[in-house]
């Protein structure tokens, strides 16, 4: 049952249909072969019996009766075709829209473990094992069980003797197959690995092209690459080389359930134990009879290799999403009580402990890695505390529901990710029933409304993937533009005047200002001259709170904040000697 669920990706039940209707398909390409054994045993009883005449009547009734069996086949292969593939194909889009809202709600934690390579080909790849399982092989491996099954019935009547020869090679088959699945299942596993390690390098080959070209590196010097695709060839050939002879054997032995059946058929013959009609009547079926046991013996090595793709996407669907049902309450201050949290084993935070107060101005400065962004992600609920707790509205944030959170809060990420569209429906990201007015006015603030008109289609110009047709300051002003228009009660700001020249720097300023008035704003900036109107300033230092003030205290203490400012100041005078 468990193979089963992971070929369909944790959903069994969509097999039922696609089964029972390749099953009665299946049943009705019985009774042509049941037809063909009634015509020889009539056309071959005027041998048997001398002075018995041909029944051309009842030659006629079985030609008409095929006639109908072959429409009755048509009739019956059209919902077990329509139940396989469409089946299928719903399954996997379903499957793969339902993975993707999964990975939304999942801890950002997990998802920066995983290599988004692996993710990817997960969700394009893994689905399409399965989606290929589904359709092509479950149904048939089930439907062409059934026909023998009662092919071996039926001639138990005839002769018990012929139908046991016909299938006495058969278990051996099936045990040679059973007894090779843990090899089957190891070489699966590193052939699926050493795809993904190869996909994976392909990704970072491409992703850093730039490098590549601007180092000189050529890609028959791109190692890891180049051992990537010969460890992929070389599981490849060691899966098809290793599972090959045993598929083969097996394939071997069944067909000799045939050769067994005619010895023993023409021992019974001379021994005068077995009618000359029943033994044709075994050489007719026998010759189709192992047809569908070879396809389905075939198939089961196929599926073992697929059931690993859907087993790594329901393991994937069990991770447990962020947890919490609560709402946010209607106050918005935030607040650190002994705080840790680590990435891996060392910490990144430590016994952080600070109150923001709600509607307030707070800035995060530090030295890189001090843990600014940390804490900032901790806010939204990216992570979850490893020690301590984070609170909203003096409620555990830990309790409430992630999206609900969410809605509270507007985002400038460091890193700025637009999708490919337009810049309008990027925009409306952040609120997708605004007006073209709000995401106008949204823009003026942003300073990018100037820049987007001057754009060959205005709001209506196609971004390319990740933003890569525009510029990294224009990104960065799309991106707080969103945030404007998204309009929440509580504002992250991850360096967001990072890559503003100083004029828009100015005027993204005076917008964040702005903003200050009702809304609790927080800002990580590495520009210290942005944020001297503060109403408090959280000084990070080895994911430590090393001081905490305003601008004039904080200098005044001629602690670390005072030397950071320093620093800028005489880095503002510098030049370039040529």
């Amino acid at each position: 049952m468990s193979m089963l669920n992971n070929i369909t990706a944790g959903q069994p039940k969509k097999l039922l249909k696609p089964v029972l209707y390749t099953s009665l398909a299946n049943l009705a390409g019985i009774v042509p072969f049941a037809l063909l054994v009634e015509s020889a045993r009539l056309i071959f009883q005027p041998f048997v019996v001398p002075g018995t005449q041909l029944d051309t009547v009842r030659l006629w009734w079985i030609c008409g009766l095929m006639a109908v069996s072959f429409l009755l086949m048509y009739l019956c292969e059209i919902p077990a075709y329509r139940t396989q593939y469409r089946g299928a194909y719903n399954t996997a889009a379903e499957g793969r829209a339902g993975l993707a809202e999964h990975l939304r709600k999942l801890p950002l934690g997990y998802l920066q473990k995983r290599d988004p390579g692996d993710l990817a080909n997960m969700m394009m790849g893994d689905f399409a094992l399965v989606e290929h399982g589904m359709s092509h092989l479950v149904p048939q491996m089930i439907g062409a069980l059934i026909m023998p099954i009662i092919a071996l019935a039926g001639l138990s009547f005839l002769d018990w003797r012929m139908a046991v020869a016909m299938f006495a090679a058969f278990p051996v088959a099936v045990l040679l197959v059973l007894l090779t699945t843990v090899l089957q299942r190891k070489l699966g596993e590193g052939h699926m690995k050493a795809k993904l390690d190869a996909t994976n390098r392909l990704q970072e080959y491409l992703n850093g092209i730039r490098v590549i070209k601007a180092y000189n590196v050529s890609g028959a010097r791109f190692v890891r690459l180049e051992k990537a695709f010969r460890e992929l060839m070389r599981h490849s050939i060691r899966f098809e080389g290793s599972l090959g002879p045993i598929i083969l054997s097996a394939f071997a032995l069944i067909r000799a359930g045939l050769t067994i059946m005619v010895i023993v058929g023409v021992n019974l013959l001379l021994g005068g134990e077995l009618e000359l009609l029943t033994f044709v009547a075994f050489l007719l079926i026998g010759t189709r009879i192992f047809d569908p046991l070879s396809a389905a013996l075939v198939n089961y090595a196929t599926f073992r290799y697929f059931e690993q793709a859907g087993e790594r996407i329901v393991k994937l669907q069990a991770e447990p999403v962020m947890a919490g049902n609560r709402q946010p309450p209607s106050g918005y201050a935030v607040e650190f009580n002994k705080v840790a949290f680590g990435y891996n084993e060392q910490l990144t935070l430590k016994n952080v402990s600070l109150n923001i107060p709600e509607g307030s101005f707070t800035a995060l400065v530090g030295p890189s890695g001090s843990g600014k962004s940390t804490l900032l992600r901790l806010i939204a609920r990216f992570y979850d505390p490893t020690e301590g707790s984070v609170k909203l509205g003096g409620e555990d944030a830990r309790l409430m529901d992630p999206e609900a959170l969410l809605r509270k809060m507007s985002m400038v990420f460091q890193d700025v990710y637009l999708f490919q569209d337009t810049i309008g429906n990027n925009l409306r990201f952040g609120k997708s029933d605004a007006t073209q007015q709000e995401i106008e006015a949204a823009a003026k603030e942003a300073c990018c409304h100037e820049f987007i008109m001057k754009l060959p289609q205005g709001y209506d110009t196609m971004v390319g993937e990740g933003g890569n047709t525009l510029s990294g300051g224009e990104k960065q002003r799309i991106s707080i533009a969103r945030a404007l228009l998204k309009n929440a009660p509580i504002l992250l700001l991850d360096e967001a005047t990072a890559s503003l020249d100083p004029h828009n720097e100015l005027e993204i300023q005076r917008a964040v200002d702005r903003l200050v008035q009702g809304r609790t704003v927080i800002v990580i900036a590495h520009r210290l001259k942005t944020i001297r109107n503060a109403d408090q300033i959280i000084v990070l230092n080895e994911g430590s709170i090393a001081e905490q003030g305003k601008h004039d205290d904080l200098l005044a203490q001629q602690g670390l904040y005072a030397r950071l400012w320093t620093i800028q100041q005489q880095a503002g005078s510098w030049n370039l000697i040529s």
